[in-house]
């Protein structure tokens, strides 16, 4: 017997070495924590220095549990781990009632974790399920329980927490969130941060208020049951959730054009800083009127998706950009798609008419044409015999256009003169030019229309001015225009929004102008024009190109572009 004892205490503790070492062979140091890497962050300001868009991970400045308000770390215990003063490294009691739990549901539904593992957790290991981590965590708990203090552990959780959006610790999420230290958090706000742990992702303030507030509102009724707080001050704190939750700016489709734009420019490893050309307010006033407008009508119109571009006319200084409804971070369809321009590329054709010799008050014959079989005709049925070439613009007749390409030189002429003012996509060589069956993006055509506003001058369409501080190259207008032809092109364009296609988007109080476009089979709607310095670009449609109910440029389009106009000024 004693002899199958020694055996079996030798090969047992063979094997538990074994065990122990398969468990442990790839244990981080925990001494290493503090020196724990972080991904680079980068940041987009606004011209003023106000933050819009981060990306990457943010770690704010050092706080001791004392030095913050202490409903701050109460909140944290409250909802994390209640006992946490009261029980080691592990919580026995914890740990059955989340098993109890997790029987009855049949399913985990709780988890037994205390501040003390999760401090283990998020310092050395990932999130990871699986017997082989929990030992570890297990291991690395018992290390912060014998070196450090119940206070010290506390304030490292505080400081090392994921809290969302790339945020680790309080005070990064304080500052990214609401826009305070965490020495200035309210209760609200405190409720807030201590109930993302759960699901920093699904419960961002800024992504989802709504599900924010309400696993706030069940933060402050822990604080209440534990005695952190007065159901007063429970009260209190439940009013200002809404406000406290408000996401401030979604800028995403800026951003996200950014990133790619100056993607290149990023050093490795590196934080960086972007000063961007960004107005939030205009920003938020497009997304919404883009977004209201295909949710009211998109179902009865057919029509599910957008894009808008402002920019200003004088420098090309990108101050909105929206990509699309929906997904910020998908497919950017004011910059990425390419879609047929309809009518909207008629001004060109009137310039390239107006550097031929014409004027705005030659005559054109809008009548029957056929060009070896070609016969186009005006969208409404009938023909106005002979009219000016401003009459022609402002109720956007197909016929007239292509007597002007016709009169300019031809399409090859129409073509190097839209390649003159940035548009720098395939065109069809025929007459068909002149209706607008090229594809083109939106930020292009807000470029080109730019040289009609502001004498002449090509610009080329920027989003950043400084990196780190130090000021970019940034191209400087070009003139390629006669600016009294782009004048020209621009009082006829006047004309669109006083008595023709584009009266939706006039403002008795804002000099307006501007063109519709739409294509075959209402594909494409589009307006572009100028208001108060700026040119708003405004593109309607669907992703896989199916028509539309019948949307016209100077419709839903139009009504988008002075509601921005409106915001604009």
């Amino acid at each position: 017997m004693l002899r199958v004892l020694i055996i079996v205490t030798i090969w047992g503790g063979v094997a538990l070495g074994l065990a122990a070492l398969w468990f442990t062979w790839d244990l981080p140091n925990p001494a290493t924590a503090v020196t724990q890497t972080r991904r680079p962050a980068i940041k987009l300001l606004d011209p003023l220095g106000h933050l819009v868009a981060r990306f990457g991970d943010a770690s704010g400045e050092v706080v001791l549990p004392a030095a913050l308000p202490p409903y701050v770390p109460a909140a944290f215990i409250a909802i994390e781990d209640r006992r946490f003063y009261d029980h080691g490294p592990f919580d026995g009691q914890g740990i059955a009632r989340a098993l109890v739990s997790d029987v009855v549901h049949r399913r985990v539904v709780q988890g037994g974790s205390t501040l003390t593992q999760q401090v283990a957790k998020t310092l050395f290991l990932t999130n990871q399920r699986s017997l082989r981590r929990k030992v570890q965590e297990a291991v690395l708990s018992l290390w912060l329980a014998r070196h450090y203090t119940r206070d010290e552990i506390l304030g490292i959780y505080l400081n090392r927490v994921y809290l969302g959006a790339g945020a680790y610790g309080v005070d990064a999420a304080a500052r990214l969130y609401f826009g305070v230290p965490a020495t200035q958090l309210t209760l609200a706000q405190a409720a807030i941060l201590a109930g993302l742990p759960k699901a920093p992702s699904s419960l961002n303030p800024l992504a989802n208020p709504q599900a924010a507030a309400n696993r706030a509102t069940q933060v402050l009724d822990d604080m209440v049951a534990t005695q952190a707080i007065s159901p007063e001050q429970e009260n209190a704190a439940e009013a200002q959730l809404a406000n406290a939750a408000s996401p401030v700016s979604r800028t995403s489709w800026f951003a996200l054009w950014i990133m790619q734009h100056e993607g290149a420019d990023i050093p490795e490893g590196e934080d960086i800083t972007f000063t961007t050309t960004l107005n939030a307010g205009l920003q938020t006033a497009a997304e919404a009127a883009l977004e209201n407008t295909i949710a009211a009508q998109g179902a009865a119109m057919h029509v599910s998706q957008g894009a808008v571009v402002v920019l200003d006319a004088r420098t090309g200084a990108v101050r909105a950009l929206v990509g699309g409804v929906g997904d910020r971070e998908g497919y950017n369809r004011a910059v990425l798609a390419r879609r047929q321009t309809g009518s909207a590329i008629k001004p060109i054709v009137w310039l390239a008419g107006l550097r031929a010799g014409m004027s705005p008050n030659d005559t054109v014959l809008d009548g029957p044409l056929n060009l070896r079989g070609y016969r186009p005709h005006d969208y409404e049925a009938g023909y106005h015999g002979n009219v000016s070439m401003t009459q022609g613009l402002a109720d956007s007749m197909n016929t007239v256009a292509i007597r002007i390409l016709l009169r300019a030189g031809g399409a090859k002429r129409v073509i190097a003169l839209a390649k003159i003012l940035g548009l720098n996509d395939n065109f069809p060589d025929d007459a068909t030019m002149a209706l607008g069956t090229g594809a083109v993006g939106v930020l292009q055509m807000a470029g080109a229309y730019a040289s009609f506003f502001n004498g002449g001058e090509r610009v080329t369409p920027y989003g950043v001015t400084k990196i780190n501080g130090a000021p970019t190259q940034v191209a400087a207008p070009v003139p390629v225009v006669d600016p009294a032809q782009a004048q020209a092109v621009a009082g006829m364009m006047r004309a669109v929004v006083t008595g023709g296609t584009g009266k939706a988007a006039f403002i008795p109080s804002v000099y307006t102008a501007g063109k519709t476009g739409t294509t075959q089979d209402y594909r494409d709607a589009w307006f572009i024009g100028y208001a108060g310095g700026d040119i708003i670009a405004v593109w309607l449609g669907n992703d896989n190109n199916s028509p539309t109910n019948k949307v016209l440029g100077g419709t839903l389009p139009a009504a988008i572009f002075k509601e921005i106009a409106l915001a604009v000024n």
